[in-house]
């Protein structure tokens, strides 16, 4: 499992879970969205200009 915090937003991924690679990310506990980090979308809920600019920093940096 990964864990990451950044912006006030706890990101997770788990290594071997189901396809596709995706993240969850929280905010208070809260899930906010499950990114699909393939197709650059949604799989659960919705995500914040923010949020998707948190996302792609984050897959660059390969810290998800």
């Amino acid at each position: 499992m990964g864990k990451v915090r950044r912006g006030g937003y706890v990101f997770f991924t788990w290594k071997g879970d189901h396809s596709p690679r995706h993240v969850h990310v929280y905010r208070n506990g809260v899930l906010v969205v499950k990114w699909d980090l393939d197709d650059h979308q949604p799989m659960v809920g919705t995500a914040s200009r923010r949020v998707r600019a948190l996302i792609q920093e984050l897959d660059n940096e390969g810290a998800l």
